[in-house]
């Protein structure tokens, strides 16, 4: 247990939201085939949960959803219960380097991400995005489909499940203050959601970098 407790503290964006339509997404994604149903126009993402991936299929794009937290390692879960691994650092794990190729690779779509900071008597929620507008942006993601229980061990979930995570890097100045461990890796150009999707890891993984700080913001807080 004390193992698993390490692994999962070691992670950070546990939270992140996405305001905008279908539309939007498919438009710069160009994804053809849309499997999510009615997306609400605001949802709030937690770990274990739901969410819309985009990812390629032999027919194209598509838009479609999957449970937020990637396989966590057999050593870490002990047998009980996955509740999985949301962020990926280490992409030279034998763990993760099976995903990495571009068939399991996706695009995670977002407007802003939360990050907690270390105020008292307790921490206080810190939304980031690209700007204040809040504009669609993507995380580098990869999924898989797994067969085992989800969940806890009070509530498993048996079966086989269709899974996602996001990678992280270091974190760049404007998120260090609040997170200094590490940060998402995003996405923001047609030409860098494209080579996630298509090119080989040689090329994909240049990707895995911190945003430059004029491309985020700190939003201010809010009650």
């Amino acid at each position: 247990m004390q193992l698993l407790n390490l692994w999962r503290g070691l992670v950070m964006c546990n939270l992140y939201s996405i305001t905008t339509n279908q539309e939007a997404i498919r438009a710069i994604t160009r994804a053809m085939i849309d499997h999510v149903g009615n997306l609400p126009p605001s949802l709030d993402v937690y770990p274990d949960r739901a969410a819309p991936i985009i990812r390629a299929t032999a027919d194209g794009r598509e838009l479609t959803n999957l449970t937020w937290g990637m396989p966590s390692p057999p050593s870490v879960t002990g047998g009980k219960p996955d509740s999985g691994v949301t962020n990926i650092r280490n992409t030279s794990s034998p763990h993760w380097r099976r995903w990495l190729g571009p068939e399991n690779r996706c695009l995670v779509p977002w407007t802003r991400f939360c990050e907690w900071e270390d105020t008292k008597p307790k921490k206080t929620k810190r939304w980031f995005a690209i700007n204040e507008e809040m504009p669609l942006a993507f995380f580098a993601g990869i999924w898989t489909s797994w067969k085992g229980e989800r969940g806890s061990t009070k509530n498993p979930r048996p079966g086989e499940h269709q899974l996602f995570g996001f990678l992280t890097t270091e974190a760049n100045e404007v998120v260090k203050p609040i997170h200094p461990k590490a940060m998402p890796v995003i996405l923001t150009t047609e030409e860098e959601l494209d080579t996630w999707l298509q090119a080989s890891w040689a090329e994909a993984k240049d990707l895995q970098r911190p945003l430059s700080r004029e491309q985020l913001v700190l939003l201010p807080v809010t009650p």
